[in-house]
């Protein structure tokens, strides 16, 4: 009993250094990619994350918009290449869970580099059930940085640790313009 106490001790040095780090999967038609966030660094938009797919909203989500370089105006003073993905409700429609407030980069710590994961919005704190994975760095996207008016960037708040050639792949069937139409039907994203 002595030595077992003795070793449980010995672990929590083990459980303190321990990633609280959280994965997802997510499903395509090109395969799956998974996407890995910490509560930690980012606990509002986590979270936020996760009431989303504990509660399988994301199960029928899309791609459905695709920003590259040769899609954007030519006049686009701060161009970036994502794969935007969600729910893809209208503008008028309500959200199915509350909008959360805006956690900056600034705050976090993260930047939007190849592969980060982001809110998208309109407004700080309108985000809810869209985002967006990064190809390439986009330092546009963090705090200060000027795609947005507003300077306030957006959250980013996970990465994708496993299939970003699935990423790419999807990213591929970019067209002229930026909002497919026929999205790409995704799901279901699930913890890993």
């Amino acid at each position: 009993m002595k030595r077992r106490h003795l070793l449980s001790l010995a672990a929590l040095p083990l459980l303190a250094n321990a990633s609280p780090a959280i994965r997802t999967r997510v499903d395509t038609p090109l395969g799956p990619f998974v996407i890995e966030v910490n509560p930690a660094v980012a606990p509002l938009t986590v979270a936020n994350y996760l009431a989303y797919v504990d509660g399988h909203l994301l199960d029928k989500a899309w791609v459905y918009r695709l920003v590259t370089l040769a899609n954007q105006t030519p006049d686009t003073a701060h161009k970036i290449e994502v794969v935007q993905w969600g729910l893809n409700l209208p503008d008028d429609a309500p959200p199915r869970l509350p909008a959360i407030a805006h956690e900056t980069t600034r705050d976090s710590g993260l930047r939007h580099r190849d592969g980060t994961v982001s809110m998208a919005r309109g407004a700080p704190g309108t985000a809810t059930a869209e985002f967006f994975i990064c190809i390439g760095d986009q330092p546009a996207l963090d705090f200060g940085g000027q795609r947005n008016p507003d300077g306030q960037g957006f959250a980013a708040f996970g990465q994708v640790v496993q299939g970003m050639d699935v990423v790419r792949a999807l990213h591929a069937r970019a067209g002229a313009e930026q909002w497919l139409k026929a999205p790409i039907a995704i799901g279901p994203v699930r913890r890993a």
